[in-house]
C-alpha cells in the first residue's frame, strides 16, 4: 500500500505540473459550483412563481360572483405541480413533463407548461445542472487525465523499471487510481456541498441527499478504475484514449437516448388525441349526461323516482339536473381513471425497460438513483396527476351538490327563458371559497430511498466488474513487461 500511495502523489504531481490537468480541474470545478448555484436560484425561483401562482389562482376562483354552479364547473381551476427541495440538484423530468394542470368539468386535460416545449430545443441535451456535469462533463475530464497514465509508463520503457525495483503491477493499478480517485473527488465536492446545504436546509430530506451523493460517489469510481484499467490493457495512449470516449459516448449520451427510444418502441404510448377520441367513443357508449333521451340517464330517473316514491322529477326533494350533472360526472371519472391506470402502467413498463438497459450504462443508472433522491421521476409525476384529477373530482361534485341542493328544479328548468328565474339560480359567492385548496401529498424521503436502492445494486456491480477487470489489467501488463 506505502508503494501504491507513493506513486499516487508522484502521479498528482505530475498532473498538477501540466498546466492543462491544472485549468481542466479548475474549469470543472467552477462549472460545478456555477451549475450548483444558478440551478439551485433557478429552481428556487419557480417553487416562488408556481406557489405565487396557485394563490393567485385560488383568489380568483373564490372571488367570482354569484353564478349558477354548473358556470363554475366549466370555469374551473388550475394546478400547479409543486418542486421539492433537491430539485435544483437534479430536475429529471420536470423540463419535459408538463406542470401545470386546468381543472374542469366533464374533462380530464393534460399538464402543461414544460421548459422543454416552452425554451429552444437544446434543453433536450440537458441543463447545466450539477447533475448534468457529474454524469456527463466529469467523466469526459477524468477520461483526458487518465487515459495516458500507465500506457505512457510502458511506451517511456519506464513500466519494466518500475517492476524491478519492487514495485507490483498491483501497486502500479492502484496508486494511478489512487491519484485520479481524488481528482474525482475534488470533482464530486461541489455537488456534495450542494446536497450537504439542501439537506441542511430541509433535514428531512438527509436520507435522500446521502443517497444520491453515495450514487454519484459510486459511478466516479466506475470510470476512475475504468480509465485507468483501459490504460493498462491498450497498447498507445492514443489507443486508450479513442476507446474510451467511445465508451463514454455510448454510457453518457447513446445509451440514455436510446433507451428511451427503445422503450417507447416496446411500449408505445397512445397520443393524447387518440386517447381523447377513445374517451368520448366510450363515453358515448356508457351515456350522455346532456342528452334526455340517453338510455343510461333514462334508467337512472326511473331508478330516482322509485327510490324516493314520486312519478315527476319535480316532485323530488332535490333539483333532478344537479343530481344527473354529479351521476354523470362520476360516470366520466371513472372512464378517467381507467384510462390513467393504463397510461400509468404503459409509463412504468417504459420505465423498467429503461432500468433494464441500466446495465449497459452506469450513467442511467445514476440518474435514476438521482432523480428517485430528488422526487423528479415519473412516479412523482403520476403522483401529481393522481391526485389533481382526484381534486378536480371533488371540486366538481362539491360544485353539482350545490346544483342539486340549492336550487329548484322549476327555476333551473325555466331560467334560459325566465330573467328572474335565471337571477334566483345564481348562488353566493361565498360558496366558492368553501371548495378546498389544493395540496399536493408528494412520496416521502424513505419512499424515494427505497426506489434508489435497485440502480444502488446496479452501480455496486458495475463498480465490483471494473475492479475486477482493473486486477487483471495488472497480470497484463506484467505479461507485458516481461
Amino acid at each position: 500500500m506505502r508503494r501504491a500511495v507513493l506513486i499516487a502523489r508522484a502521479e498528482l504531481a505530475l498532473m498538477f505540473r501540466s498546466h492543462v490537468a491544472l485549468i481542466g480541474v479548475i474549469a470543472l470545478l467552477l462549472l460545478s459550483a456555477i451549475a450548483a448555484a444558478t440551478s439551485q436560484a433557478h429552481m428556487a425561483q419557480e417553487r416562488f412563481s408556481r406557489l405565487a401562482n396557485q394563490t393567485q389562482t385560488d383568489a380568483l376562483f373564490e372571488a367570482q360572483p354569484a353564478r349558477h354552479p354548473h358556470r363554475m364547473v366549466h370555469y374551473g381551476s388550475y394546478v400547479y405541480r409543486p418542486i421539492g427541495p433537491l430539485a435544483g440538484f437534479e430536475p429529471g423530468i420536470d423540463p419535459f413533463s408538463g406542470t401545470t394542470l386546468y381543472l374542469e368539468g366533464h374533462r380530464q386535460n393534460s399538464a402543461t407548461i414544460s421548459a422543454v416545449r416552452e425554451n429552444s430545443s437544446l434543453m433536450r441535451f440537458g441543463q447545466l445542472t450539477p447533475a448534468f456535469v457529474l454524469q456527463t462533463l466529469a467523466p469526459l475530464l477524468l477520461i483526458f487525465l487518465g487515459f495516458s497514465m500507465i500506457t505512457r509508463e510502458h511506451m517511456r520503457g519506464s513500466l519494466r523499471l518500475l517492476l524491478t525495483t519492487g514495485v507490483t503491477p498491483r501497486d502500479l493499478i492502484l496508486g494511478k487510481s489512487l491519484a485520479l480517485g481524488l481528482v474525482g473527488l475534488i470533482a464530486l465536492a461541489p455537488a456534495w456541498l450542494a446536497l450537504l446545504m439542501m439537506a441542511i436546509a430541509e433535514p428531512s430530506e438527509a436520507g435522500a441527499a446521502a443517497l444520491m451523493a453515495l450514487g454519484y460517489g459510486l459511478y466516479v469510481l466506475i470510470w476512475v478504475f475504468g480509465i485507468v484499467a483501459a490504460s493498462a490493457l491498450a497498447q498507445s495512449g492514443q489507443a486508450a484514449l479513442l476507446s474510451l470516449i467511445g465508451i463514454w459516448c455510448f454510457i453518457a449520451i447513446v445509451a440514455p437516448r436510446g433507451a428511451a427510444e427503445l422503450a417507447g418502441r416496446l411500449e408505445p404510448l397512445e397520443t393524447r388525441a387518440a386517447t381523447d377520441l377513445m374517451i368520448q367513443a366510450e363515453l358515448r357508449q356508457l351515456g350522455d349526461s346532456h342528452n334526455p333521451d340517453d338510455p343510461f340517464f333514462a334508467a337512472f330517473k326511473a331508478r330516482t323516482l322509485a327510490q324516493y316514491g314520486v312519478t315527476k322529477i319535480e316532485d323530488l326533494p332535490f333539483n333532478f339536473r344537479g343530481a344527473v350533472s354529479a351521476e354523470g360526472e362520476a360516470l366520466t371519472s371513472r372512464l378517467f381513471d381507467k384510462y390513467f391506470v393504463e397510461l400509468a402502467t404503459t409509463q412504468r413498463t417504459q420505465s423498467q425497460i429503461v432500468s433494464l438497459v441500466s446495465i449497459a450504462s452506469p450513467a442511467i443508472a445514476v440518474r435514476r438513483i438521482s432523480m428517485a433522491g430528488a422526487g423528479t421521476d415519473l412516479e412523482t409525476h403520476l403522483r401529481f396527476l393522481q391526485q389533481s384529477e382526484a381534486h378536480r373530482f371533488a371540486m366538481v361534485q362539491y360544485l353539482n351538490r350545490l346544483h342539486r341542493d340549492k336550487l329548484s328544479q322549476a327555476d333551473d328548468a325555466a331560467r334560459s327563458k325566465d330573467p328572474l328565474a335565471e337571477q334566483r339560480t345564481r348562488i353566493a359567492a361565498d360558496n366558492w371559497a368553501k371548495v378546498p385548496d389544493f395540496a399536493f401529498k408528494p412520496t416521502s424521503a424513505k419512499e424515494r430511498m427505497l426506489a434508489a436502492i435497485a440502480p444502488i445494486l446496479t452501480l455496486a456491480f458495475w463498480l465490483a466488474s471494473v475492479m475486477v477487470l482493473a486486477g487483471w489489467s495488472a497480470r497484463v501488463l506484467r505479461a507485458r513487461a516481461l
